[in-house]
């Protein structure tokens, strides 16, 4: 015991002076600290105070806490994709548990959807949907960084324009034809709606600086760089695959089943909250987006989001 007490004194001491401290000052200070608990840890009181309603309607504070949990879950996703963007030397296996851990955690939530989708009434999703507006979920700015880190910028192109970009196009004009603008433009006039205004005004020089930052450092490219033989590894290709499907097809899927069952409930059929077409939008078919579009078939990018 003395022994082992001597030896972590030690370790200790070589950690202090390696930042410049004083060991006797960090040690005395424990014995002014207060021991930890759940709730200094991991804040509750903090976290259950940011469901804040925007109408009288109970079903509301479903769909705000679900979102919130989507929002922690990305943020998850996003840490597990930068240990590998952010690291220089990447073996098979490193890179495949990450992309592992990231899955699951999409696994969690395409299956999540229930939640919303069987936890609302959907008389009253269909009032208080009308307060939001024009706030989307399409407006989750986590969820496009996600789509940068996993990809090059060109796979995320609407697939109308992809063929006919140069390949010296830059970030900005690669940007600008991003998917996900399709939603809130008006292709007859090319006028941008207040949905994806307001995105753009709070975020539009974030994304780009990061999308800048990730040009050379996403899953995608950094799977390339490997060595031929680690690039041939069936299970870092197995879960390359995975990841791209479950983002691309399972997840989006069950967020479009979710969307149907509420926006097709009535006689009218409603819109998005945005206003956009949103079944175009949404479904992989029409958009075709595919992280890792080399490691699938010929006949399966043909047929990408079909059948689902």
């Amino acid at each position: 015991m003395e022994n082992k007490r001597q030896e972590l004194i030690h370790a200790l001491e070589e950690k202090f002076i390696s930042i410049d401290q004083n060991t006797d000052t960090h040690l005395e200070g424990l014995l002014w600290a207060k021991p930890i608990t759940y709730w200094d840890y991991i804040q509750p009181e903090a976290l259950l105070s940011l469901q804040i309603q925007r109408t009288t309607l109970p079903d509301e504070m479903v769909f705000i806490m679900y979102h919130q949990i989507n929002e922690l879950l990305f943020k998850m996703i996003l840490w597990e994709i930068d240990q590998v963007s952010l690291k220089e030397t990447i073996e098979p296996t490193f890179f495949a548990e990450k992309l592992s851990r990231v899955s699951r955690y999409f696994d969690m939530l395409s299956s999540s959807f229930t939640i919303m989708g069987d936890g609302m009434q959907i008389e009253q999703y269909m009032k208080f949907r009308n307060t939001l507006t024009p706030a989307s979920g399409f407006q989750s700015a986590q969820y496009r960084l996600i789509e940068f880190s996993s990809t090059e910028a060109i796979n995320l192109v609407d697939a109308r324009y992809k063929n006919n970009l140069p390949s010296s196009a830059t970030i900005a004009e690669l940007y600008e034809k991003l998917y996900w603008h399709a939603a809130g433009t008006d292709h007859k006039t090319g006028k941008k709606n207040t949905l994806l205004r307001l995105f753009e005004e709070k975020y539009k020089t974030y994304f780009l600086d990061k999308m800048n930052h990730y040009s050379s450092c996403n899953l995608w490219t950094k799977f390339k760089e490997l060595p031929e033989n680690s690039q041939q590894n069936p299970e870092l290709i197995a879960a390359m695959r995975h990841y791209d499907y479950t983002v691309n097809v399972s997840w989006v899927m069950a967020h479009y089943h979710a969307a149907e069952k509420y926006l097709e409930s009535g006689n009218k059929k409603a819109e998005a909250t945005g206003g956009s077409d949103w079944k175009k939008y949404m479904h992989p078919k029409y958009q075709r987006r595919i992280f890792f579009p080399s490691l699938w078939s010929k006949e399966e990018l043909e047929h990408w989001g079909e059948n689902i």
